[in-house]
C-alpha cells in the first residue's frame, strides 16, 4: 500500500509537511503525490468520522440488502447508479451471498427509512426483494473506535 495513502487514511489532518517528516521525503514531493492521487480518483474525498450519538443527532441508519435482476449488457451497474443517486443513500456495495447489493441509508426516523424502502427502493424495476436491518449502535466506524460515553453498569452473574 502507498505509504502516503496509508498515513492519510489513518489521519486526514496530517499536513504535507507532517507526512514528509514521517517518511523522510521532501514536502514538495509529498504534495505532488497527493495531488496525483486526487487527480487519478484514488483519493475521492476527505470526511470526518462523526459519532452522531455524541452530537445528539437523531439520525437513523439502516443496512438494506437488495436482491436484483441484473440488466443485460449492464450487469449491476445501472441499478447501483440509480440507487446511489437517492439523497438518503450513504453507501452502495456489490456483495456476494444471498443478496446482490448492500446499501447504507440514513433518515430522521425509523418510519422515514421504512417508507424510503417501501416507496422508492422496492418498486424499482430490477429489485426483487429487500431486507432492512436498523443500526442500533455503532462501535467502530471506518477504523475509528466510537465511544458512547455510557458506562455499562451490568454486573457479572455467577
Amino acid at each position: 500500500m502507498d505509504k502516503i495513502l496509508k498515513l492519510l487514511n489513518d489521519n486526514a489532518h496530517y499536513t504535507d509537511a507532517d507526512i514528509a517528516v514521517m517518511l523522510g521525503m521532501e514536502e514538495k514531493d509529498v504534495s505532488e503525490h497527493i495531488r496525483a492521487l486526487e487527480r487519478n480518483g484514488i483519493i475521492c474525498g476527505y470526511k470526518p468520522v462523526v459519532d452522531w450519538e455524541k452530537e445528539d443527532s437523531t439520525l437513523v441508519t439502516a443496512l438494506i440488502e437488495i436482491k436484483v435482476i441484473p440488466k443485460q449488457d449492464e450487469g449491476f451497474e445501472s441499478i447501483a447508479e440509480q440507487i446511489m443517486m437517492f439523497e438518503e443513500v450513504e453507501s452502495v456495495y456489490l456483495m456476494s451471498g444471498g443478496f446482490d447489493l448492500a446499501v447504507m441509508v440514513q433518515g430522521k426516523t425509523f418510519r422515514e427509512v421504512a417508507m424510503f424502502v417501501a416507496k422508492r427502493l422496492a418498486p424499482m424495476d430490477s429489485v426483487q426483494s429487500t431486507a432492512t436491518h436498523f443500526v442500533l449502535r455503532r462501535y467502530k466506524e471506518m477504523g475509528v473506535k466510537l465511544s458512547s460515553g455510557e458506562e455499562d453498569d451490568r454486573s457479572f452473574v455467577i
